[in-house]
């Protein structure tokens, strides 16, 4: 029996992407247990090294960015503290899909394991107002980080595309708020609005897109705007969302996890689609995440970076248009 209205990208039962937003002539489609079960039988050998000793970051997450900018600390992975200014002098805080537990997997002792601390640790950030959550895959919806933000007591809102709320119930957050595409929620003096991805969805072999996946977009008092795309493939929602609601100052956009290609050009972007994707956002500054932090698939650690920057040379962009934040550091931008 269906759960939901039905919609463009939902027949009430399960989501999937709809192809308003898939690249033209290329079908939705979805990826082949059996092709991933392969994969991952046949792996090639990896440059990942087993550990990484970060410097220690630059910035202060704590300092009050001033009017006009936005204040950005790159945690690791798709998790970054956002703190946009207000009116009254005070900032509202942001916290993207946190991860900080070692692995991003259902079980403590195997699966994707880190390679390097989280870049700022989350008992040494400031009270947290918003929690985006993008979607149910382990290396965004982490339950242990979630848990010990409740035990942090800040009672942030979470903001989560549709279904995921009923996973995220017992880690003791109170205020949970689901939403579907283009549906927005105004908290601490930020509009959030939540948008189309190209992606997928699952936390079991049985619940494969009961739940939806999405990007966010952040908007000021003054109509300044930070996207966070969550986790996507290139696709036209990105001129949707521009088309929409306008371009951002500042996109944060995925560039790691997509090769090998065959199985991956559906869920994840390559750093030049990341770049492209930029472009069609209209946005200011880019930087790139999803990259240097857990292995989930097979190109090599550096490559990642050294891509999207030849991109943004290739594509006639200022070398400053698009690049990533050291972990840990935290970057005040003009947006």
């Amino acid at each position: 029996m269906p759960l939901l209205p039905a919609s463009d990208h939902t027949d009430g039962t399960r989501f999937f992407n709809p192809p308003a937003i898939c690249p033209e002539g290329l079908p939705p489609g979805r990826m082949r247990p059996l092709a991933i079960l392969k994969w991952q039988w046949n792996r090639p050998p990896s440059d990942w090294p087993q550990w990484i000793e970060d410097p220690t970051p630059a910035g202060d997450p704590h300092a009050l960015p001033a009017p006009g900018t936005v204040a950005i600390t790159f945690i690791g992975h798709s998790t970054f503290l956002i703190r946009i200014p207000r009116p009254d002098g005070t900032a509202a805080t942001i916290l993207t899909d946190p991860v900080f537990s070692q692995r991003c997997s259902p079980l403590s002792f195997i699966g994707p394991k880190r390679v390097r601390a989280p870049g700022r640790r989350l008992a040494d950030l400031p009270r947290v107002d918003i929690v985006l959550v993008s979607h149910a895959h382990y290396d965004h919806m982490d339950l242990p980080s979630l848990r010990g933000l409740a035990r942090r007591g800040d009672d942030p809102l979470v903001v989560t595309p549709l279904g995921n709320a009923r996973f995220m119930r017992a880690t003791g957050l109170r205020r949970i708020m689901e939403l579907d595409w283009w549906q927005g929620v105004d908290t601490a003096g930020v509009r959030v609005t939540c948008t189309p991805a190209r992606h997928g969805a699952a936390r079991t072999p049985l619940d494969r897109n009961t739940s939806l996946w999405g990007g966010f977009m952040l908007r000021d008092a003054a109509g300044r705007q930070v996207f966070f795309a969550g986790d996507t493939a290139a696709g036209r929602h990105w001129g949707l969302i521009h088309d929409r609601l306008g371009a951002p100052g500042v996109a944060l956009l995925p560039i790691g996890a997509y090769a090998p290609r065959a199985l991956m050009a559906r869920v994840h972007a390559t750093p030049e689609e990341a770049v492209s994707g930029l472009r069609q956002l209209g946005a200011k500054r880019g930087i790139g995440m999803h990259f240097g932090t857990f292995r989930l698939t097979d190109e090599p650690i550096g490559e990642p970076v050294a891509r999207m920057r030849a991109a943004v040379r290739a594509q006639g962009l200022a070398p400053d248009a698009m690049d990533v934040l050291h972990h840990g550091e935290c970057r005040t931008l003009a947006w």
